[in-house]
Formats: structure tokens, C-alpha cells, sequence
């Protein structure tokens, strides 16, 4: 009997263990978003440009409602990506500028590791979006130089995008200390080596469109695991890369960072090794995409330089932006409720 006992609870532990990283197939809430712009003085015309949630593949926005007191307002998308964006105006002489944005959203968890034994031939003109350099991300050297040095002997695109993925894994680190989410200067980062999501990603795709593999960040936001949680902050990036004849793959190379300094990993520990296996092919159900793309000039223009992203709401007051990553000066709120 009592070996009987030690052997169920080893195999309950072996259980536990297999399933620490399990997820919930699909993750409901109510998501809010409260913006207040009444501060800045009344003779002043303020512009707010907010991502605009809409349904795909992987999430479902139900129930959506704008309600404020804003001069006009429309959903519009940007010319090049098609990001839909919520926009309003306050024209001079308006004292109090509020707008509350609430949807419903559901988000399944997407595993898709399934690849197919041989790729497909495909014509990467189909994809050059997603192959281009950008302001930060450039991909000549020496961008391309190290691309070629980790793809080296890899011929297929999944190796290589692979191979990518793991060198990113291994080499970048999540800095604690970057506001925000990081800007994704590659060049720099290259140096450093430490950032945030937006960082991280922004590395792995200027790799990817270095060697060749069609590949792109996403921006978006967390949804909270509890009742009711303020997500103002909860802004995330992640990735995914083109593979011929199967379709785009998902991959986090930098929540397996984050996870390594939550829980304070090494690369070794087995734990890690998990996240890297989890994130290679796979996204968690907590997050809702919002926008993609980088240099966005949005819909209508916007009066400051292209947008790095849009990731996070962008406002002008006379043509002057506000500073998105600080919520308390721009003064907007998130809030998840569970549904």
C-alpha cells in the first residue's frame, strides 16, 4: 500500500508538471477604454486615434459601443495595412473631451505546429510587405550578415525561421527597465541585446526578413486572468512568419524572456525549455490583437511623424502628440472584467 501511494503521488507530480504551462482553450471579457482629454486648455483642437478591435481568426469582438462627447468621430483604416482605427475630434472651444470605447471579446489559444512534411513553392513577391525593412528594422548589414550566420546550412524556410527563433530566445533578454514596451531599434538592440516585447520581436522579424522569411510583429493587448484588472499597461507585441503552403505560425520568443525573469530561469532549466517549446508555434489565449504594421501613417493623417507603431492610442493637441506610453498625463484608463 504504501508503495502503492508514493507511486501515485510521483505520477500526480509528473501530471502537474506536464500541464504547468496548460491554458484555457478561450478566454472571455469586457474590455474598457476610458479616455478624459479635458485638461488641455479649451481653445486648443485635440485629435485621439485608438486601435479599433474587429473579429478574425483567432478572437471574436462582440457588443462594441463608442459613446462621448466628441465634435465627430468614424472607423476608418490606414492605407497600408489596414489597421482600423477609431478616430475622434474636439474642435476649439470645447471644454470637456471624454470618449469610452467597450467591446466584448473572446480569444482562443491558436497551436499551430502541425507543419507539413515538404513546403510549397511560392513567390515571395506575394509576401513583400512582410519582407521589407522598416525605420528600426533595417535588414542590410549587419542585420543580414547575422541572419546569415544563424540560418547557415538551413535551406527550408521553417529551419530557418527555426533556427531564428531560437537565436532570439538565447541571445536576447527582457529589460525590465524599458518604458513601455520598447521602441524595436534593432541596430541598437543588437548591441544591447535587453527590451521589452515590441524589442524582442522587432529582432526576430528584421532576422527573418533578412534570410528571407516573410514575417511580422502584432500589437495588442493582455486580457487579465482575475474578476475585474486594470490593463492600462498591459500592451503587448508578438509574432508571427509565413510558412508556403501551411500559412503564418505564431511564435513569442519574448514571453519565453519574460518567464525566464518572472521565475528567475536559465536557459537550461527545464522550465524554460518548456516555454521555448510552448512558444514555438503557439500564442496564449490572454491577449486581443489590435493593430499591425510600422511607420503607420493613420486615417485621418495624423499631423506628427509616422507612427512607429500603434500599439497604443496616439492624440494631438493643435498637432502636437501626447505621450501615449504615460496614461496618467494622456489620461486614459483599460479595465478587463471577466465574462
Amino acid at each position: 500500500m504504501k508503495r502503492l501511494v508514493i507511486f501515485m503521488v510521483l505520477l500526480l507530480g509528473i501530471v502537474i508538471g506536464s500541464n504547468a504551462f496548460a491554458f484555457p482553450k478561450s478566454v472571455h471579457g469586457t474590455i474598457t477604454m476610458e479616455f478624459d482629454l479635458s485638461s488641455h486648455p479649451a481653445n486648443k483642437e485635440v485629435k485621439l486615434w485608438i486601435p479599433y478591435p474587429i473579429s478574425s481568426e483567432y478572437q471574436t469582438i462582440k457588443n462594441i459601443t463608442v459613446e462621448g462627447d466628441y465634435t465627430e468621430s468614424g472607423v476608418y483604416s490606414d492605407k497600408k495595412f489596414q489597421t482600423p482605427i477609431l478616430y475622434a475630434r474636439w474642435k476649439p472651444g470645447t471644454q470637456s473631451r471624454k470618449l469610452t470605447l467597450r467591446f466584448d471579446a473572446e480569444r482562443i489559444e491558436v497551436v499551430r505546429r502541425n507543419f507539413p512534411a515538404n513546403e510549397s513553392c511560392w513567390n515571395p513577391a506575394d509576401y513583400k510587405p512582410w519582407l521589407l525593412p522598416t525605420s528600426l528594422g533595417p535588414i542590410d548589414d549587419p542585420v543580414r550578415t547575422l541572419a546569415k550566420k544563424i540560418t547557415r546550412g538551413k535551406t527550408t524556410v521553417l529551419a530557418k525561421a527555426k533556427a531564428i527563433y531560437d537565436w532570439t530566445c538565447e541571445n536576447m533578454y527582457r529589460d525590465p527597465n524599458v518604458k513601455g514596451c520598447g521602441s524595436g531599434d534593432v541596430l541598437k538592440l543588437l548591441k544591447c541585446r535587453g527590451g521589452k516585447c515590441t524589442d524582442i520581436h522587432s529582432v526576430f522579424v528584421a532576422l527573418c526578413r533578412a534570410a528571407g522569411v516573410p514575417a511580422r510583429e502584432i500589437f495588442g493587448i493582455r486580457m487579465g486572468k482575475k474578476p475585474v484588472v486594470d490593463i492600462t499597461k498591459w500592451q503587448h507585441c508578438w509574432a508571427e512568419f509565413y510558412l508556403p503552403g501551411y500559412g503564418w505560425v505564431p511564435v513569442d520568443p519574448a514571453d519565453v524572456r519574460k518567464m525566464m525573469l518572472k521565475h528567475n530561469l536559465t536557459l537550461k532549466d527545464p522550465e524554460t525549455k518548456k516555454w521555448r517549446r510552448y512558444f514555438w508555434g503557439a500564442w496564449d489565449p490572454y491577449r486581443i490583437k489590435l493593430a499591425v504594421g510600422r511607420d503607420l501613417r493613420l486615417n485621418p493623417p495624423q499631423t506628427g511623424l509616422a507612427l512607429n507603431n500603434f500599439g497604443y492610442p496616439y492624440a494631438e493637441v493643435n498637432g502636437n502628440p501626447l505621450d501615449w506610453l504615460s496614461p496618467e498625463t494622456f489620461k486614459y484608463k483599460i479595465i478587463f472584467r471577466q465574462k
